[in-house]
């Protein structure tokens, strides 16, 4: 392999690995249009769960345990939205004037984004078995409880995240290198594969296990609380589903890769769609809240009624939160 010819200023750690994995020398079709779109993506995705944090914050009645897992969810959107924005940006020919360091914080943040999204999907699972176990939401775990789990989340999101640029990388070793993330570690694909497979197992399992709780004889309970409870629980189940669809192509590329010697899989080169996909989840969990909850789009509507003022000259148009 010919060394490339490298310009002032690209890091030579950088175009090495991307030399290696074949990524050097490939035509790079992100155009300003193709960009622009994306932008446009990345955009919708913050301000649609910038949205839901609003309207679960404004509104008292959405301050239970299971609100505020739906806005950790809608957190960690908000986190995915904003790096892969910073990682368009960034990508392309600027790519190679990036240090290693900056190139692995840029990556590690969309893995903090994925776990994050996935604890707490987790975590929704959890609250919802111990709720529809107990039948009785208010003897569920305390708040602080799930304070700690939520910090739990983000620590070992951000832990997951940063391993690479704790020193699990490939930059002394080239050989060991992915080709769709040229800095990282092909074990360190496959452990962080693992760990989101038996994570996802682990949440199917649980939601086969509430869905038996709740259509098995003797476990249902009439009157408004449980049709509320259903319907938070129709709520989470479809966004695991849609979870499961975005992501689950970037998990078998991912897969592949680690697999896959540098050079014959050319599928591995056309990353981008599988990324803007996985994305995409992002921007459809709040359309998912809004059309699945009645009360969750009705706190859409006041939200946008009261920042509208010009829409709503008195104010009692403006209906009460």
């Amino acid at each position: 392999m010919e060394p490339p010819v490298m310009e002032y200023g690209m890091d030579p750690v950088i175009v090495a690995h991307y030399n290696h994995c074949g990524k050097w020398d490939r035509p790079r079709s992100s155009g300003a249009c193709k960009t622009t779109v994306l932008l446009l993506i990345c955009i919708l995705i913050v301000l649609e769960n910038v949205t839901v944090l609003l309207a679960l914050w404004r509104n008292k009645r959405f301050h239970s345990r299971m609100y505020l897992l739906i806005g950790n969810l809608a957190l960690s959107d908000l986190l995915a939205g904003v790096a892969y924005a910073v990682n368009i940006l960034t990508s392309g020919r600027r790519t190679f004037f990036l240090s290693p360091w900056q190139w692995l914080v840029r990556e590690g943040s969309m893995f903090v984004a994925l776990s994050a999204s996935t604890f707490s999907l987790l975590i929704i699972g959890i609250e919802r078995h111990m709720t529809m176990v107990r039948l009785r939401p208010c003897e569920v775990a305390r708040r602080g409880r799930l304070l700690g789990m939520l910090g739990a989340c983000w620590t070992v999101s951000v832990l997951l995240g940063a391993l690479p640029s704790l020193g699990w990388n490939c930059i002394d070793s080239l050989p060991s290198c992915s080709t769709v993330l040229p800095l990282y570690h092909k074990s360190y694909l496959a452990f962080c594969i693992s760990i989101f497979t038996a994570l996802l197992v682990a949440i199917l399992i649980l939601y086969i296990r509430i869905y038996w709780l709740v259509t098995s004889s003797g476990r249902r309970v009439r009157g408004r609380p449980s049709e509320r409870s259903l319907g938070l629980l129709r709520t989470v189940v479809i966004v695991l589903g849609v979870f499961m669809a975005c992501w689950a192509p970037l998990f078998l590329l991912l897969l592949l890769d680690v697999d896959c010697q540098s050079g014959r899989c050319p599928v591995l080169y056309q990353v981008d769609w599988f990324i803007t996909l996985a994305v995409l989840n992002s921007a459809l969990n709040p359309l998912i809240y809004t059309l699945s909850s009645r009360e969750m789009r009705a706190a859409f509507f006041r939200l946008v009624c009261c920042c509208r003022p010009h829409l709503t000259p008195h104010p009692m148009r403006c209906p009460p939160t």
